[in-house]
């Protein structure tokens, strides 16, 4: 995979690694910039949406984010480079639409409580995740360069972590944004095929019906 096929991607990763690595070790850029639901209702930092979206708790927590978008993200793009007009737009308006979101329910439920903070990529990324799945299922990939598994099978284990951690509520990461983020990367892709390419939807519910769950 190199940065001619897949621009948008290298991009959004670097943007990401930057300013995580920025917020490590500058706790001023990163207050800025999380998501923080009390500070977005009463002083309209509707910024946040986004910004919280390129910021990471620890080295961990970007990793994990960034190798999902390096995977998924350079599979959707240039699944969406071959088969809509102007794929590299769609893909921008996926990601950072998925980014904003996937954030509305926790700040719908946390715009009154002043103690409430997250950030993370896991919004825009899990949409990216199952929008990718939709094309191609059962594509093998290796988890930790030796687990082969199919996409579909670590897209699941992806959002169970996801849902755990967030029902533990350890840390500042928005966990619940991963399964909203989900939800619309599949909501927003099938739409997409729909409305524009609607002669593709036999090919993917056929290749849905034809298993492979260690991929092929």
């Amino acid at each position: 995979m190199d940065f001619s096929q897949t621009p948008i991607t290298f991009i959004l990763i670097a943007l990401n690694v930057v300013a995580s690595l920025i917020g490590f070790s500058n706790t001023t850029f990163m207050s800025k910039g999380l998501m923080w639901p009390y500070l977005v209702k009463r002083e309209n930092q509707y910024y946040r949406f986004v910004s919280s979206g390129f910021l990471h708790a620890d080295f961990m927590h970007l990793f994990f984010n960034m190798f999902t978008l390096f995977f998924f993200g350079s599979n959707i793009e240039q699944y969406f480079n071959t088969i809509f007009p102007m794929g590299q737009l769609w893909y921008i308006l996926l990601y950072f639409t998925g980014m904003i979101v996937a954030d509305l329910p926790s700040y719908s439920k946390n715009k009154d409580n002043p103690s409430y903070k997250s950030l993370g990529a896991s919004g825009a990324v899990s949409a990216t995740v199952f929008a990718s799945i939709i094309f191609n299922p059962w594509s093998k990939i290796y988890l930790y360069g030796f687990i082969s598994m199919s996409a579909l099978l670590f897209a699941v284990l992806y959002i169970a972590y996801c849902v755990y951690m967030g029902k533990r509520n350890s840390d500042n990461v928005n966990h619940d944004a991963h399964l909203w983020g989900s939800i619309y990367g599949l909501v927003f892709t099938f739409a997409l095929v729909a409305v524009m390419r609607s002669d593709i939807l036999p090919i993917i519910m056929e290749e849905l019906k034809n298993p492979a769950i260690l991929g092929r």
